[in-house]
């Protein structure tokens, strides 16, 4: 199973590799994204500028890291959504493959693409955004891949009922992205009216973001436990739901 797993992993690289939008829009925009704001607002000694809001200055690399999720999502339901409709999912089914393994595939490459994003920010971004010393990269990348894990989870319960591939990037953007707005991350959610809060605290995005963010500023995990643990919810219940509605054809 473990080798069917890995060759089919490879396989599903190679094919990515070769389509280039999608390496810029999973891998290129977020690096971008990152560099043009941190130039402009993150100043090459850190220093933020003063009157720039929050969300470009001291919580770039949180927004930064949460579109690279996002991208990873969309892409993977844009690509299941293009298999189902190409009969690409349902010959792959007919192989000794079961079903999990092709399905793991496709969550160890976007996971794979995460990291590496996550990666070239660093190095690309960090003269005009210095990184603290303290900040614990490690934790934070196991944090984003542990997010990005969760979020992958709704993309392939929106990759279950996406009726065609035409729509399936559409969709998925309007769903995932508006998330951003109550998230946090612009705004304190206590800031909002009251129903935007109830609203925003049902969004596994704001866990995301306030776990990002924490792990970023040297929080430790069990300081936010409860937002790993929404996040692992919102996994499994994503994962039982997608398993009685996915549709291979």
């Amino acid at each position: 199973m473990l080798r069917g797993l890995w060759q089919l992993t490879w396989l599903e690289i190679k094919i990515f590799v070769r389509e280039p939008m999608g390496v810029i829009g999973t891998v290129a925009v977020p690096v971008v994204f990152f560099v043009v704001l941190g130039r402009m607002f993150g100043g090459r000694l850190g220093t933020p500028v003063a009157d720039a809001p929050r969300v470009v200055t001291v919580d770039l690399p949180i927004l930064a890291s949460i579109l690279i999720s996002l991208s990873a999502v969309v892409s993977l339901v844009t690509i299941v959504s293009i298999y189902r409709e190409g009969g690409i999912l349902k010959r792959l089914r007919a192989t000794p493959l079961r079903p999990y393994t092709i399905l793991t595939a496709h969550v160890i490459v976007k996971l794979l693409l995460t990291a590496v994003t996550l990666g070239a920010t660093v190095l690309i971004g960090r003269r005009y955004y210095p990184i603290d010393g303290d900040v614990p990269l490690a934790a934070f990348a196991l944090a984003l891949l542990f997010s990005t894990v969760s979020i992958l989870s709704i993309g392939f319960l929106i990759a279950s009922l996406v009726p065609t591939a035409r729509f399936a990037q559409p969709i998925g953007s309007a769903i995932l992205y508006p998330m951003l707005g109550l998230s946090g991350l612009f705004m304190p959610l206590d800031t909002l009216p009251p129903v935007l809060q109830t609203e925003g605290r049902m969004l596994p995005l704001t866990y995301a973001v306030s776990l990002l963010r924490g792990i970023w500023h040297g929080e430790g995990w069990l300081a936010h436990a409860g937002d790993a643990a929404v996040l692992a919810l919102v996994f499994l219940l994503c994962t039982a739901l997608s398993a009685k509605v996915f549709r291979w054809e």
